[in-house]
């Protein structure tokens, strides 16, 4: 199953939570209402049933509402809620070292927003959660048990599997698994205040302390009920989660190492902050504790047979016996891939560059080989070779620059700086705009972060602004949306945008959007592929002009292309004039698809973009650009060798 099915999958999964919990509420309203027949010996009138059951459906769905709202915030919030840190961007600390390399390699291969990273420093069991609505607004926490007692290897399959959950759409039915079981419980709650305040009144209340008790006690049968289908979707969930992983890493030993270490260690992946049971069906190993009926998450030796059939019960105990705490080597300087041509980040000659698996960075003109079929495998799709690539070009990136994307107060001025002109006077211009929209500070430090920024490849551009990412979704919103205006801006102060900065600013802007309201409704109703027909000419026509020089070419990769989405639908080939705004009319529309739609898409892109055999490095980050657009994240276009 691609990513294109496991999102439908999660749609599915989605509707059929929503349909189970309508049954719950409906449910509830009549039991409440049959309680109010019995207790009024059947003297109940229609009149106040409908208005007990519209009171009954008013607090679930307040109750819903009003918590699903209180995680707007994203992912940050729940992190917060349950007293996780953030780590910090300027942390020396080599634990958060470690984890922090991890994410952003892992985020730069799948293709998607580098998300804030919070730790539980309390926790020694180890545990650890993905949560937020979009991958732009996603926060990844991890326990002190998981940062001191996971090798690097295990930590990363660990990571990998809530990235998983990133990927595949889990975040957001876990938000609302949240807000449906929090709406139910609200009945519950009222009803022991209705008890327990009339159990005050004397003895003619008794009718009312009846009535508190029994809604308390029919919202507590809701709430179990909630729970177990929240239990049965999590368990499905989290074998794929686990077999994500492990397609990422292509190695079993990482995760099943942990899942081992947690059968093993006295804690293994307790918690014991307040609020882990609404939190319980996002954690990576079962937090809880809860019995086989409610259990969010799979046996363990069953998670652990999974990845590692030869798995016997006794290894857990060998591994309590010869536990020690591992010892941590400092990856940050460890020794790993390398980009052919360049020179390592400590400073070698750009032939010093050498591992067991080379990944070999094209030069900025350079053309690059892919397989149409595996471009299409790769979406929200990561393998082990895309974080080798990813790793190789983290690391390849100057310090210099890597410090600045990280740094609140630099992140900002960085992304300026990848837009900056090389004309003179054009470049005069836009700083003199950094200075009068935001500060002369802002300014000079967009100066200085161009000069770093004078030798950084093609390709390393938009890994670089995923980095930055963190640190510049912690900007007040006002500051965000002048950022985004004066990014647009400042492309368009020489009256032309190339292609580079039009992918720069228009994913930059696209994840701010989807960070500033995580829980706004992307999808409007589902479009079939006859309804875009229009857009879907003008995005391909877009692409094939611009990855063939010669007009005949084009209008051969158009047809292509065209003719694996809508072939029997003819359309001229007619690339508009105003590309930039062609497109940005077309991708919302685009995203409104379903997961088969995009599918047929992306493959049509990229059998136009291709159909000359060779991609270039601004035609693949386009690509990726219009993927992001899309919500379908495309790893970096490079291939390992060796």
């Amino acid at each position: 199953m691609n990513f294109f099915a496991h999102q439908d999958q999660a749609r599915r999964q989605t509707r059929r939570m929503l349909a189970m919990f309508v049954l719950a509420v409906v449910a509830i309203v009549l039991a409440v209402d049959l309680v109010v027949i019995v207790l009024g010996h059947g003297r109940a009138s229609t009149a106040g049933l409908a208005i007990i059951s519209a009171l009954v459906l008013c607090v679930i769905g307040t109750g819903s509402a009003y918590r699903i709202a209180t995680l707007r915030a994203g992912g940050a919030a729940v992190a917060a809620q349950l007293g996780a840190r953030a780590v910090p961007s300027d942390t020396r600390e080599f634990a958060y070292r470690r984890l922090r390399n991890i994410v952003e390699e892992i985020a730069i291969a799948a293709g998607v927003p580098v998300p804030q990273v919070f730790v539980l420093e309390d926790e020694a069991g180890i545990n650890a959660f993905a949560a937020g609505y979009t991958p732009a607004d996603a926060a990844i926490t991890v326990t002190r048990g998981a940062l001191d007692k996971l090798t690097r290897e295990e930590l990363q399959g660990v990571i990998g599997h809530e990235f998983s959950h990133v990927l595949n759409g889990d975040m957001r039915l876990n938000i609302r698994l949240v807000g449906a079981v929090f709406g139910i419980l609200v009945v519950s709650v009222i009803g022991r205040k209705i008890a327990e305040g009339a159990g005050r009144g004397g003895r003619d209340s008794s009718g009312a302390v009846i009535f508190g008790l029994v809604l308390a006690g029919i919202g507590y049968v809701g709430v179990v009920l909630c729970r177990i289908i929240k239990a049965s979707i999590s368990r499905q969930r989290e074998f794929l989660a686990d077999a994500s992983a492990v397609q990422f890493t292509r190695q079993t030993e990482g995760i099943a190492g942990a899942l081992k270490k947690i059968g093993a260690l006295a804690e293994g992946s307790r918690l014991d902050s307040g609020g882990k049971e609404e939190v319980a069906h996002m954690l990576f190993g079962d937090g809880v504790g809860y019995s086989a009926l409610f259990a969010t998450h799979p046996p363990l030796e069953q998670r652990i047979r999974r990845l590692d059939p030869s798995f016997r019960k006794d290894e857990l105990r060998a591994i309590a016996a010869a536990w020690s705490q591992p010892t941590l080597v400092d990856d940050v300087d460890a020794p790993g891939v390398s980009i052919a041509g360049f020179a390592p980040a400590g400073g070698a000659a750009p032939g010093a560059a050498h591992a067991r698996k080379g990944v070999s960075l094209p030069a900025a003109q350079a053309e690059l080989r892919i397989a149409p079929e595996g471009v299409v495998r790769q979406v929200g799709n990561p393998g082990n070779d895309d974080r080798v690539v990813a790793r190789a070009l983290r690391r390849e990136i100057p310090d210099r620059l890597r410090e600045a994307a990280v740094h609140a107060a630099q992140a900002v001025p960085l992304l300026f700086a990848l837009v900056l002109n090389r004309d003179d006077g054009v470049r005069e211009r836009q700083l003199a705009l950094v200075a009068q929209r935001f500060d002369a500070g802002s300014a000079a430090l967009t100066r200085e972060l161009a000069g770093a920024l004078a030798d950084l490849h093609p390709m390393q551009r938009l890994p670089l602004a995923a980095l930055a990412f963190p640190a510049l979704r912690r900007r007040p919103r006002a500051q965000l949306e002048a950022f985004v205006a004066l990014l647009g801006e400042l492309i368009d102060a020489d009256g032309q945008v190339t292609l580079d900065e039009y992918c720069l600013a228009r994913l930059v802007g696209l994840q701010v959007a989807d960070a500033l309201d995580p829980a706004a409704t992307r999808v409007l109703g589902r479009l079939k592929l006859g309804d875009v027909a229009p857009e879907l000419k003008d995005v391909l026509a877009i692409v094939a002009r611009h990855g063939h020089d010669d007009e005949a070419a084009a209008r051969r990769a158009y047809a292509l292309g065209l003719s694996d989405v809508l072939p029997s639908t003819p359309i001229a080939y007619a690339p508009p004039a105003a590309w930039m705004a062609a497109l940005d009319r077309a991708l919302p529309r685009l995203d409104r698809l379903g997961g088969a739609g995009k599918e047929l898409v992306v493959a049509a892109l990229v059998r136009a973009i291709s159909a000359d055999g060779a991609v270039s490095v601004a035609e693949a980050e386009l690509l990726r650009t219009i993927c992001a657009a899309l919500h379908c994240p495309l790893p970096p276009l490079l291939q390992v060798a060796g």
